[in-house]
């Protein structure tokens, strides 16, 4: 056990330790959850833009249709599908299945190609 003398943490931190696929994968998909929460604030804001009509939905039309809310839209529906696969991702290691380190990495690539692949035909019939 520590004591406040010594000058070694009491526990290891982030500086001992060399990032790795998982870690990664494991911030990005809290993050996304983070990101999804506030999205469906917007979600909420456009839905009850469009209820009230007029001026409200004008102003959330022109918001979501610029630039900077295509951007948003963009990285709210990665958000959505990495945060989806990766769930399907840990429903399969909760029936103990894929467990085994190179699985686990394996998983982990083929799940950011399949949000990324996701958002793209997403995004593919939204324009059509």
């Amino acid at each position: 056990m520590s004591t406040t003398s010594d000058n070694r943490p009491l526990s290891p931190h982030l500086q001992v330790y060399r990032p790795q696929l998982t870690s990664f994968l494991s911030i990005v998909h809290r993050a996304t959850g983070i990101f999804l929460s506030l999205g469906s604030v917007l979600l909420a804001a456009w839905l009850i833009a469009l209820a009230t009509g007029g001026d409200a939905a004008d102003c959330m039309d022109r918001v979501l249709g610029s630039w900077f809310g295509k951007l948003a839209l963009l990285a709210w529906s990665y958000a959505l599908f990495y945060h989806l696969c990766n769930g399907i991702r840990h429903l399969v290691w909760d029936a103990g299945k894929g467990l085994e380190i190179k699985d686990v990495y394996t998983s982990g690539y083929i799940m950011v190609i399949a949000s990324l692949l996701l958002t793209a035909a997403a995004w593919a019939v939204a324009i059509l």
